[in-house]
């Protein structure tokens, strides 16, 4: 069951949520970490992370990558996409 909600105007709209960040494209920036009010992603080392093997990373300086560490915290405003650079999320609906 999707959500929908209102603008202030009145306007309906579903909103979508941070589901996940393509781990290949992100460079670590932290953009999308510094709009997020609702603490949904977190920074970790490349390392941290099992699943991501060096040789598939695009950006090779990179040492960092954002991740969706509390989805379920997502309001769904969609400021970390439009504030990323290399456009790593993928949005759901509810």
């Amino acid at each position: 069951m999707s959500a929908t909600t209102v603008t202030r105007g009145g306007t309906p709209y579903t909103p979508t949520y941070a589901d996940s960040i393509d781990t290949k494209k992100c460079i670590g920036c932290g953009r999308c970490y510094k709009v997020c009010v609702r603490d949904v992603l977190t920074l970790i080392d490349r390392g941290e992370d099992d699943e991501v093997d060096e040789d598939d990373w695009d950006d090779e300086d990179a040492k960092a990558m954002m991740v969706v560490a509390n989805p379920g915290d997502c309001t769904g405003c969609g400021a970390c996409g439009r504030t990323c650079p290399k456009g790593c999320f993928t949005f759901v609906a509810a």
